[in-house]
């Protein structure tokens, strides 16, 4: 006679950049809990979250549960709590594991007896210091350091993380898992020729472009693009929150006269940017240094040609058909550009490998990667 084991996986979250991030951190958090929901057996999921959302973007789901801090002196102090006393809220939850999604764990939870999880997506704080405040960088890597220390298990974002996480701490190997992450399943969806057309229309999209996503800033070098335009007739459409780096980027254009070759957008909502996507002729991502490049993954699923930077974690995300550039090469980069525009074969064929070499970071993998890696330390 054979006894069926039932398995019961309760999944703690630090969520507050699910709830409250937009981009990157809240992405990840996002696509990983609805994953998770869609694709596995985990039968509850608990939330730890700061304070109520003003959007909530979370997948909806049963198997969630949303905990806040619940003093008046923790509401008011939640970021505090979220490092020194969400282990009391753990502990007393009991979940089978927590997963810090953000790099950190709660201060004193290993010692609670619950088994935690963190993902470490990227150390450019270590690697590229001048990208970071030194208070922001002593901050970072204390909280690096404190959680793969005491950790039950760590989940890298790429094998170019895994590398960086060996390189600057004494952790095993083996106590390293590689999980790849996807992207939100609105990328994934083919859009109807007047869908694309009524998004051309409201953004003012030329006809043919090159397309950059992500927050404009130093380390994601969009100046390169614009350089490798310059001379040419080629447009550029840039989306993505503007820092102090983009005041360099503008001042370039306006010197270069290329004012009608460079759009500039920014928060455009979520199924729009992947019609963007799909309307583009090239995706360019000469980005310097990332965890990963989720863009990357965006422009594959979208049929839509990416050029980006050779090595780091770009390979990774752009597979062996993507094209890639020397960093800050903006004439190889041109001439790249310039192939592609030239040639709609080229284009279509880089385009259907980059679809199917994507098929890696479905949402079914993820699922069962991640999973694996739950039931490994249970």
């Amino acid at each position: 006679m054979k006894i069926k084991l039932i398995f019961i996986m309760i999944v703690g979250f630090d969520a507050k950049r699910i709830f409250h991030n937009n981009t990157g951190l809240g992405n990840y958090g996002r696509d990983l809990v609805r994953i998770l929901c869609q694709h596995t057996n985990v039968n509850k999921l608990i939330l730890y979250n700061t304070k109520p959302p003003k959007k909530d973007l979370v997948y909806k789901s049963s198997i969630i549960s949303i905990v806040y801090p619940k003093l008046w002196f923790w509401k008011k102090l939640s970021s505090i709590w979220r490092v020194f006393a969400l282990k009391n809220n753990i502990s007393k939850d009991n979940p089978n594991i927590y997963h810090g999604i953000t790099g950190e764990v709660p201060l004193g939870l290993h010692k609670t007896g619950v088994k935690s999880i963190v993902t470490i997506h990227d150390l450019i704080f270590i690697t590229h210091p001048q990208y970071y405040s030194a208070i922001n960088r002593f901050i970072y890597t204390l909280k690096f350091k404190y959680a793969v220390k005491n950790a039950t298990k760590i989940v890298a974002i790429s094998e170019q993380t895994k590398n960086d996480i060996l390189k600057y701490s004494n952790i095993s190997p083996d106590k390293i898992t590689v999980v790849y992450q996807g992207c939100n399943s609105v990328f994934k969806k083919e859009y109807s020729t007047s869908e694309k057309e009524k998004v051309k229309v409201k953004y003012n999209l030329p006809n043919q472009f090159i397309l950059n996503v992500g927050t404009i800033q130093e380390r994601k070098n969009a100046l390169l693009i614009v350089k490798a335009i310059n001379g040419t007739k080629n447009k550029l459409v840039l989306i993505g929150n503007e820092e102090a780096h983009a005041k360099k980027i503008r001042e370039f254009i306006t010197e270069h006269n290329l004012e009608d070759q460079v759009h500039f957008l920014k928060n455009v909502e979520l199924k729009e940017l992947a019609i963007i996507y799909q309307l583009a002729t090239v995706f360019c991502y000469p980005s310097l240094c990332e965890g990963f490049g989720i863009p990357i993954i965006e422009a594959l699923y979208s049929k839509t040609p990416v050029i980006t930077t050779m090595g780091n974690c770009f390979p990774e995300a752009g597979g062996p058909h993507s094209l890639y550039i020397k960093p800050n090469d903006d004439k190889d980069l041109k001439l790249k550009i310039n192939t592609l525009f030239s040639n709609p074969e080229i284009r279509q064929s880089i385009a259907k490998k980059g679809l199917d070499y994507a098929q890696k970071f479905n949402d079914d993998v993820t699922a069962s990667n991640m999973y694996s890696v739950y039931k490994s330390i249970l």
